[in-house]
């Protein structure tokens, strides 16, 4: 991946703190303020690879497909964990349009024939080098060739949920739905919606 080069920025030190499940890093660097003043510092950086993350839409009976499942850094940090989300991974090497074809397949049972690039965002730029592609997809019942459920050999345990698109929008006002990518394709579906039908 090529980096943009900034004048007022150089990295000095790149150290490995942990490579266990994903790498965290500690990075020591100059950096020139706007006030011209330079400072030399440390930020730790989480880099665990790009993602890409997908709005399933069936126009027909004005559904969403999202998953539920359990994640352990919501857990720890007061909540039962089990989140409700639209369908994601990692780009593990891959094209981002092919790497998310293979997650709904894996994770909804869905095959998707065609899917629309909407951007990319930083999701937690303060500490997390990941860039998550977005992207949104027509469905149709019949596209559902297998039951889904994840990986059994990443220990994957995936429930497929289907909803009308007005009550996921409801969820996010009520706590149910709090994961931000969901949120950000949600909203974008409703501001969307008559487009995604057409």
């Amino acid at each position: 991946m090529s980096k943009l080069k900034n004048a007022r920025v150089e990295i000095l030190k790149d150290e490995t703190l942990s490579k266990n499940w994903y790498h965290l890093r500690n990075i020591t660097f100059r950096y020139v303020g706007s006030n011209g003043q330079e400072k030399i510092l440390k930020r730790e950086a989480y880099d665990r690879g790009n993602g890409a993350t997908i709005l399933l839409y069936d126009p027909a009976r004005d559904m969403v497909v999202l998953v539920r499942q359990f994640r352990v850094p919501a857990y720890v940090n007061d909540d039962d964990g089990f989140l409700l989300e639209t369908p994601a991974g990692l780009l593990d090497g891959e094209n981002p349009a092919e790497a998310i074809r293979r997650e709904v397949a894996e994770e909804t049972g869905y095959r998707v024939h065609s899917v629309r690039p909407l951007f990319k965002l930083f999701m937690s730029p303060g500490s997390v080098t990941e860039i998550v592609h977005f992207f949104a997809a027509l469905i149709e019942q019949q596209d559902r060739v297998t039951d889904g459920g994840g990986l059994a050999e990443e220990d994957e345990d995936i429930e497929r949920v289907e909803l009308p698109l007005d009550e996921a929008l409801a969820k996010i006002a009520t706590g149910e739905i709090r994961d931000a990518k969901t949120v950000i394709l949600l909203q974008w579906a409703a501001m969307n919606r008559e487009s995604l039908k057409a």
